[in-house]
């Protein structure tokens, strides 16, 4: 790629970044009220795409070879668990990241 294709590149990556970030702010302006489905959408998107991850997550997994599916077990309880006490998503899915890391790496 030559530098030119590269700086066209990094341009319209760097728009269509601004534009989605800067489009609702125009598409939906504040002296009007936000549409009912924004509204719903809103409530249900991130606990369908949390679920939509944990299945893609464990669609690999196992039960009846190798390790039998306890790293994954244990990593989903310390997400649970650790997101329970702190109430932190960052924390809990870093830490259930590092819980599954460190049992895939030294225990099974």
């Amino acid at each position: 790629m030559t530098v030119w294709q590269e700086i066209v590149t990094i341009g319209l990556c760097a728009l269509a970044t601004m534009l989605t970030r800067f489009l609702p702010f125009f598409v939906f302006r504040s002296d009007k009220p936000t549409p009912k489905y924004i509204e719903y959408l809103g409530k249900a998107l991130p606990g369908a795409i949390f679920g939509m991850l944990v299945v893609y997550c464990l669609k690999n997994v196992n039960v009846l070879n190798g390790s039998h599916g306890l790293p994954e077990l244990i990593a989903i309880a310390a997400v649970v668990v650790l997101h329970l006490w702190k109430r932190n998503m960052l924390l809990s899915i870093g830490g259930g990241t590092v819980c599954y890391m460190l049992l895939v790496q030294s225990v099974f």
